[in-house]
Order: C-alpha cells, then structure tokens, then sequence
C-alpha cells in the first residue's frame, strides 16, 4: 500500500498547488510510481486529459462514462454555478445542483464514500500518493466534514505538510494558529512545514524558523522563493472582477490585445493561458458592459451557464458591441455556443419561442441542448480557416484537447469546418467545443498570426516556455528536504 502525503495549507492560495505538483515530478523523477490525488475540490476548471501531467503518469481523468478514464484523482467535484449552489459530480457522472447545506446533509456520505474508494485504488497501484488539502486546514466549523482536509488525513493514515504563504505577512502565526486549531489526532500527523514566495535572504527567517522549530516541534522543510511557476489557476478567484484586467502584459510596445469578457459564471478559463504566455499579447479580462473596439482579438471563454451568460452579455449591450467588432472572434464551448444563431430546448422563457433564445449569430449555428454530457479526450486535424492563418484551408496537422459539454451544435447554414467535421468558421469567427485549442502551437500560431497580421505588428519569436511542472519539481527539488521526508536519491 503506498505513502500518503497530504500538502495542507494554513488558507487558500498559500502555494499548495505548486508544492503537491512539485512532489509529483520531483519524486516521479525519482523513480517512484505518483499520484495526485484531490478528495474534494470546488472549480469551475474541469478536463478529460492525461493528467496528472505533474506525476508523469498516464491516468485519464474523466466522466467514468467508459473503462479507460478514472477520477480517481478528483473523485468529487463542486462546480459553482451562481445563487449559492454547486452542481456536484461524483466519480465523473453529475448527481444534481444543491445549495451547502443541503449537500453536507443528504449526500456528503456519499461523497466520502467515494473518495475513500478513490484513494484505496490509487493507494494500491502506486508507491507514494501526493494529496492536496482545499482552503485551511483548520476551518474548525468544518472539521466534521472537512472532505479534502481533516477526512483526507485520517482515511488515506497521510502525513501532513503545512504550507504557509509568507508574501502576505504572519505566516508563522498562520502556522502556529493552524496547529493549535486542528484535530488533535491530525495535528500529531504533521511531519514538516514549508513556507512559500519568500522574497530576499532566507538567513533573515532563521531565528524565526528556529524559534518555530524550537516551540512547536516541527521541523521547517523549506522555504520557497517567490517563483510562480505557471501551473493553471484552480479556478476563477484567479481572475478578478470589476474593471479590465490583464492576465498577461509582457511591457512591449508593440503588441496586441485579446478582449476576454468577464463572463459571470465563466469555467475553464485556463484556456486563455496559453495565449498569455506569449510574447507580445495581452490577455485582458474586461467586463461585460466595457468597449472591445480597441483590441485586435475576442475570444469568448467557457461557461457554466450558456444562457444566463448570454442573458447577462445582451443586457450590457456586448452583443451589438460584437457584432460591430472589426477582427478575429474566436468561441470555445459555452462561447461558441454563444456564437451560434440560437440555443433550443433551453429553461427559459422566451418572448419569441419559450425555450429558445437568440444567439449573438455570428456564426450559422443551432444549439440544443440535452441532458447528456459529453465527456472526452479528442483529437482532430486541424484546417487553416476563418480565423487561423493563412486562411487558405491547408492541413495544419492535428489539434489535441478534450470536450465537457451539454448540448449538440449543428450547422444550419454555409460554414467552414476547421476540425474533422467539428467546429464551425466564417472569415472572422470560429467556435468549436475544443477545451486546449490554444495548447496546441499549430492552433495558436495560426490565431497569432492572422491577430499580428491584421495590426500589421511583426509577431516576436514564439516563447521557449519550460513546463510548468517542471519549474515546481525544481522548486521542491532545490528548496524542500526530501529526505527529512523519507525520500532518498534512488
């Protein structure tokens, strides 16, 4: 049976991501069979692909629809889908939208029962599982169904890592504020500390880690420099709201910009990243009501509720502002839906058609929807058409991503199909129901081409970008002592 570790952080976004990935590769690296794994997680950033991409293993993560997907990595999910309430999926299948207390009352045995199931099967094909807490470890008004954390610990018999983000000042208190209010059955399970994006000299921090050390009898295993090593973000808290913001701005003076509204109930934003990691292009954030003129792209992201999204875009006026765009619009799945003349079977109320509601029509699509979700990795061949450079229809070779979606998209008048029969494109709009259009360097060469052509701007050299996850092992690798946690060179 394999060694848990479970990475617990003292809040959110204390850096527990970067450290349970950075474990992944650095001991997969060592040789030893890893996996993730996550009990519970709320996010509206969801996939079917071959991760964990961090652990070097090659574990589909899917809807459980067929035998060669698990969830076993993410057996239960929370999806925020606005007025209080989750849609919640368990092992990969949609059980139904619930406010909190009626989740922690009627089905939260459930979902424990899953991922205690989830974690002996990981367990017993692996040497090591690397388990992430969510949010504080030591939330005590959750401590009885605290899923991801405290149950996590107890079940899996997991160490405990405690990291501390020490950027945003106190994290010694947060520390020592989360040893004291943790169940005392977990808190004899920490093995070690680690303190995140720590900025300067780290001999500055050695009375204070020593002190640390000296009180509570737990060993400081490391401090991470402030590094951020480009992991996705786990979901839209990542992206703030109210005036445009910029999820990439390299400084250029020459560069372009890709308008992103700020869908209130966006999902899979992380699509957008790869675009953002680009020299010369600013992935800018904008709310619904503001101008998109100035840009020279649109891309119209995922979202968890197509027509309350789009309810809430044609209130603010974005549908005419689009419709006057000049340049590039490219929609991915809630977006590309959004494209389309109308969505069917839809739970509204429409003046014209009560289940029917117009669509932004630029592109000769209809979209009904259905129960049914469609869950899987894809991969098409990949046409230069519409948006994608030269434009002329050639072969670009093959684009890899996954769809998750409810509803089917047929055309309904004259369009280009960019992949396989999927996906529709006029000169200026694309849409297609492929989730990592843009981690493909074909897919996003050919859109960054036809966006830098149309400003007349030369397009910089494409950027050399290492792994993300390999810039955390070497964090952990260089930073954390994996041997004070049992993890010898093999």
């Amino acid at each position: 049976m394999a060694r848990t570790l479970l990475v617990a952080g003292t809040a959110s976004h204390v850096g527990k991501s970067t450290v349970a990935a950075g474990l992944c590769r650095a001991l997969a690296d060592r040789g030893l069979d890893v996996a993730p794994y996550k009990a519970q997680n709320m996010s509206n950033n969801a996939r079917a692909a071959p991760i964990p991409d961090a652990a070097r293993e090659e574990t589909d993560l899917g809807d459980g629809d067929d035998g060669d997907r698990t969830t076993d990595c993410n057996p239960v999910l929370l999806k925020p889908r606005g007025s209080g309430e989750s849609q919640l999926v368990v092992d990969g299948r949609a059980v139904g939208h619930f406010p909190a207390g009626q989740y922690y009352e009627s089905h939260w045995e459930r979902a424990r029962a899953a991922a205690v199931a989830a974690h002996k099967r990981l367990a017993a094909a692996t040497d090591v599982v690397i388990a992430e807490g969510a949010g504080s470890v030591a939330e005590i008004n959750l401590h009885d169904r605290d899923l991801a954390n405290v149950e996590t610990a107890r079940f899996a018999d997991a160490d405990v890592v405690l990291v501390a983000d020490i950027e945003r000042g106190g994290a010694f208190a947060s520390l020592a504020g989360s040893l004291e209010l943790m169940p005392d059955d977990v808190r004899e399970r920490v093995v070690g500390a680690v303190v995140t994006k720590f900025r300067g000299d780290r001999s500055i921090l050695a009375p204070g880690l020593e002190e640390f050390e000296d009180r509570f009898g737990v060993p400081i295993l490391g401090v991470l420099p402030y590094d951020d090593p480009g992991l996705p973000e786990e979901d839209s808290v990542a992206v703030p709201p109210g005036e445009r913001t910029a999820l990439s701005d390299d400084g250029r003076a020459e560069a372009v910009t890709v308008a992103v509204p700020r869908l209130p109930r966006v999902s899979n934003f992380t699509d957008l990243e790869p675009l953002a990691a680009e020299p010369g292009v600013r992935v800018e954030y904008r709310p619904p009501g503001d101008g998109i003129a100035d840009a020279e792209a649109v891309v119209l992201p995922g979202t968890k509720n197509t027509v309350d999204d789009l309810l809430a875009l044609r209130e603010a006026g974005f549908g005419e502002r689009l419709r006057a765009f000049d340049g590039p619009v490219v929609g991915l799945c809630g977006g590309y839906q959004l494209l389309g003349e109308r969505l069917t079977d839809a739970a509204v109320e429409s003046a014209d058609d009560p289940g029917t509601v117009r669509g932004f029509g630029l592109l000769p699509v209809e979209t009904r929807f259905d129960p049914d979700k469609r869950v899987t990795r894809v991969e098409r061949s990949l046409r230069a058409v519409g948006p994608l450079a030269p434009g002329d229809g050639r072969e670009l070779g093959t684009a890899a991503g996954y769809e998750i979606h409810a509803g089917r998209t047929e055309l309904i008048g004259p369009a280009d199909r960019p992949f396989d029969g999927e996906g529709a494109a006029t000169d200026d709009a694309l849409g297609t129901y492929l989730h990592g259009l843009f981690e493909n360097p074909a897919a996003r060469g050919a859109f960054l081409d036809r966006v830098f052509g149309d400003a007349g701007i030369r397009r910089p050299d494409p950027a050399d970008r290492e792994s993300p996850y390999e810039r955390a092992a070497a964090l952990v690798a260089d930073h954390v002592d994996l041997a004070a946690l049992g993890f010898d060179e093999h």
